[in-house]
């Protein structure tokens, strides 16, 4: 009779897991769509062309800098293209290098990691890179990739990159509880993610030889705090000054990473 009875008792607790998970997942679902029609599309889901030889008039060769990833890579938000992010990086490797500096951005707004194997593929074959920079993850995660395959594709993408002779430097997942239009419990349920994504990433990245920046810790808290000067219109993508924050606590692992291929 106890043994039926715990049988009875653990298959009941089954049964209400089972019914508070269905119940977790719609509400979570139901929220993800309010998250989706809150944010939008207002800005289209074309980044502005930012590519150029940044700073032409210095003297020097150019230094060549790729940009991979995802809409934040690409700089959707920006409504200028100095403000993009790799409008922004590529000013300040001129400004501190005293050389020209050549943009070539790969990203696609929407991308996830898996896509940066065809941003490679879609490269000329004899383009070499001086240094290259990613920053992808926010799709995997509102998707619900898988953070090793995740942290697998990124792996292959540093691996491939540095194969070209290209030094790497990768900006980890941001946090996505900045994001104010996704309400809870997703919110925080999508921070969490996005912190043991990154985490992943750092991994993966500097096992295969990239540098590796933690956005959330970087520049996370000023996008929580201040949201309405570090998000753009559709808050989500960052604004101007976003961009001007994430490609400033880039910078400096971008340096490093460069100065490491000085003879």
């Amino acid at each position: 009779m106890a043994h039926a009875r715990t049988v009875a008792i653990a298959a009941g607790a089954l049964v209400g897991f089972a019914a508070v998970t269905v119940a977790a997942r719609a509400t979570l679902a139901r929220q993800a769509a309010i998250a989706r029609r809150r944010i939008g599309k207002p800005l289209g889901e074309d980044a502005l062309d930012a590519d150029r030889v940044w700073q032409r008039r210095r003297d020097g060769e150019p230094i060549d800098l790729l940009l991979l990833g995802d809409s934040i890579a690409a700089g959707l938000g920006a409504e200028h293209r100095k403000d993009t992010l790799g409008g922004r990086i590529a000013k300040g490797l001129a400004k501190r290098l005293h050389r020209p500096v050549r943009l070539r951005t790969a990203a696609i707004v929407g991308a996830e990691s898996s896509a940066l194997a065809q941003q490679l593929d879609d490269l000329p074959a004899g383009y070499r890179p001086d240094i290259a920079i990613i920053v992808v993850g926010g799709n995997d995660v509102t998707h619900r990739v898988p953070v090793a395959e995740s942290a697998r594709h990124l792996s292959d993408a540093v691996g491939r990159l540095r194969q070209r002779g290209a030094s790497v430097v990768v900006g980890t997942c941001p946090d996505l509880g900045a994001l104010r239009p996704v309400p809870q419990p997703l919110r925080s349920l999508g921070s969490r993610q996005s912190r043991v994504l990154a985490a992943a990433q750092a991994a993966a990245a500097e096992a295969a030889g990239a540098q590796a920046v933690s956005l959330r810790t970087a520049v996370g808290h000023i996008f929580i705090s201040q949201p309405d000067e570090m998000f753009s219109l559709d808050r989500f993508h960052p604004s101007a000054l976003g961009y001007r924050r994430t490609a400033e606590a880039l910078l400096p692992a971008v340096l490093a990473a460069l100065s490491e291929r000085t003879p």
